[in-house]
């Protein structure tokens, strides 16, 4: 005879999703209306299940661990499925509105793919999108004027799903003399964007670290001044490679190794929306290839 195979419950799964979101399942057990205890014996049979640890206490969050993070990869896309799957079968139609944000890196790069893609597949979902900086994002998000926002995340943030660490690169245009600023002892010329920013706090760090001095000589309150300033070769900055011009390139040898930063997408509150939850997979996957694996 024929061993009957495992299956993972989709209660379980969607408990253990949203725990990770919430950063705590304490919280996530309110959000489903479940007892703390129904919700922890949900993830205790999960772990039994896959016969591994999946999350581990960090302060007063839970963080994955390595098989929790495989496995949260499967369980929103299950999730997904399961529920694309009942819509299709009763007949309904996503309905509702979505108020988005992206940090202006993804804007260029994910935005158009992804809300063009889900609106013709969703039509009765009615959309709107804003491209920005990450602390404008953030407070929109605080005062309920965004539902969902990808941004950076410099470090673990409850109501925040990390989507990852993205590598940060120093950015130059190829003509910028970057090896006779090191040479002669010049301050080195930083673009970055108007303070406060973490990018800009990053590459200044990097730089005290390696006793390289530095002057900002270009400030901006958008992208585009950014890379447009890097093009007339007016100096150096400390971003990722995301939206990267063509005509831009990376400087790997010379500078301090200036770290990592999180991709992470916010919501402003844990609601167990069905067209939210498909456009926040949409993302989170559209996201990944920036990711380091």
């Amino acid at each position: 005879m024929n061993k009957v195979p495992e299956f993972l419950d989709m209660d379980a799964l969607r408990s253990f999703v949203a725990g990770i979101d919430a950063g705590s399942f304490a919280l996530a057990a309110q959000h489903l209306c479940r007892s703390a205890s129904a919700v922890s014996a949900q993830l205790k049979k999960l772990e039994q299940q896959c016969g591994t640890a999946l999350v581990m206490k960090k302060g007063r969050h839970v963080q994955l661990t390595r098989s929790g993070e495989q496995l949260m990869s499967y369980a929103r896309r299950l999730l997904s499925l399961n529920d694309e799957t009942l819509r299709a079968v009763k007949g309904e139609a996503l309905q509702g509105e979505i108020r988005i944000g992206m940090q202006e890196d993804f804007g260029e790069a994910l935005m158009p793919a992804i809300l063009g893609a889900f609106n013709r597949q969703h039509p009765d979902v009615m959309l709107t999108a804003r491209v920005d900086r990450n602390l404008p994002l953030l407070t929109a998000l605080a005062r309920h004027e965004l539902d969902l926002a990808l941004l950076w995340q410099a470090e673990q943030q409850a109501g925040t799903q990390l989507i990852g660490q993205c590598p940060l690169a120093w950015i130059q245009h190829p003509a910028f003399d970057l090896a006779g600023y090191l040479q002669r002892g010049e301050p080195l010329p930083l673009v970055a964007f108007d303070a406060p920013c973490v990018m800009r706090s990053r590459a200044i760090e990097a730089l005290d670290k390696a006793g390289i001095p530095w002057r900002v000589v270009f400030t901006s309150h958008s992208l585009s001044g950014i890379w447009a300033a890097l093009q007339a070769g007016l100096g150096i900055t400390l971003r990722t490679r995301a939206g990267l011009p063509e005509t831009l390139v990376i400087e790997s040898h010379r500078l301090p190794m200036p770290g990592y930063l999180g991709i992470a997408l916010a919501r402003s509150d844990q609601g167990d929306d069905p067209a939210r939850a498909l456009l926040q997979h949409l993302i989170t996957q559209a996201a990944l290839p920036f990711v380091q694996r």
